[in-house]
């Protein structure tokens, strides 16, 4: 049996599933804050993107979320980049071709905003973030340690 399912750009329409699965991505941050911040999203027009995975149903298991940068970005050698904010694909739906193919959605998306590289980054102690970036053709370009100082 073989299953069905679309990449398409998110819509206001998506608010709660999407939310829902940005709360499976980030389960540490506020589950309230996820609405908000699509709004916010959404209402940036040509800065942002985001693309879901529907099933046939239209149900939504999965989503990426890209930005415009124009400040520097790690790893680059261009301005803009477009940069992969988010992206999540349920457990189950792994492995299928699911997160290639936000991510393609995500690459065009860029290039046809005049941008030649599409940047992403992923926690140090996640190799299988590492894993799936670089089965979508990403490569490594240095890692990282940020600090911080309290002031007060």
């Amino acid at each position: 049996m073989s299953e069905t399912w679309l990449v398409r750009a998110a819509a206001r329409a998506d608010l709660q599933a999407w939310a829902q699965l940005r709360q499976a991505l980030w389960p540490d941050e506020d589950p309230s804050r996820h609405a908000d911040d699509i709004e916010a999203m959404l209402a940036r027009g040509e800065r942002f993107a985001a693309f879901v995975a529907a099933d046939e149903s239209g149900g939504l298991f999965g989503f990426a979320e890209a930005s415009l940068r124009t400040d520097y970005v790690n790893g680059t050698d261009s301005s803009p980049v477009a940069f992969l904010e988010g992206w999540y694909v349920r457990p189950q739906r792994q492995h299928r071709g699911v997160g290639r193919a936000l991510i393609d959605a995500v690459a065009a998306w860029a290039r046809e905003r005049g941008c030649s590289e599409l940047a992403s980054d992923a926690l140090l102690d996640n190799p299988q973030a590492h894993r799936a970036h670089e089965g979508c053709g990403f490569e490594e370009t240095e890692r990282v340690v940020y600090f911080r100082r309290s002031l007060v």
